[in-house]
């Protein structure tokens, strides 16, 4: 799916179901809030979103815990979980996702290569995550995983109905 398709069909889906959606970003750097604003009518179902790059954002502003960070790394299915979860309730919103992740060129591990990302989505009570492996320039990573965690959200929204 495009990206104007797949951002416009999430904020029908969003609209659709009197829904508000909740972003926390940290590799993708605002991507998804930015590409989701560009859609007229966004208000109506984008709260708005948190660009945690720096741990300390992400325990401060998100409730993200220290010891999950120490545990586990930021780019981890703990962190993502606990950003969306924070998000969520810091706008008070019935959505929310969540991405954390290496974009390169450099910072990767043999354990968490670059391209290594981790996506957390929250729809009422319902909470997913998944790990990703992306191959790409730094650009492209973003942008893979900016399009990824929209339709890791549609999906949700759909499998709802």
């Amino acid at each position: 799916m495009s990206l104007q398709r797949l951002r416009h069909a999430l904020g029908r889906e969003l609209a659709g179901s009197g829904l508000r959606l909740a972003v926390a970003e940290s590799c993708s750097g605002g991507l998804i809030a930015h590409w989701l604003t560009n859609v007229p009518g966004s208000s109506h179902w984008f709260s708005g979103g948190v660009v945690a790059y720096a741990n300390a954002v992400k325990v401060r502003c998100l409730g993200v815990p220290e010891t999950a960070i120490a545990s586990h790394g930021a780019v981890s299915r703990e962190v993502v979980l606990a950003m969306a979860l924070g998000v969520r309730d810091l706008l008070a919103t019935d959505s929310a996702l969540a991405v954390s992740g290496i974009a390169g060129p450099g910072g990767g591990s043999p354990e968490k290569p670059v391209g290594t990302v981790w996506m957390a989505w929250v729809l009422q009570d319902a909470i997913r995550s998944k790990g990703f492996q992306f191959r790409g320039t730094r650009l492209q990573i973003k942008k893979l995983t900016a399009m990824r965690a929209m339709a890791g959200m549609l999906e949700m929204l759909r499998r709802q109905r």
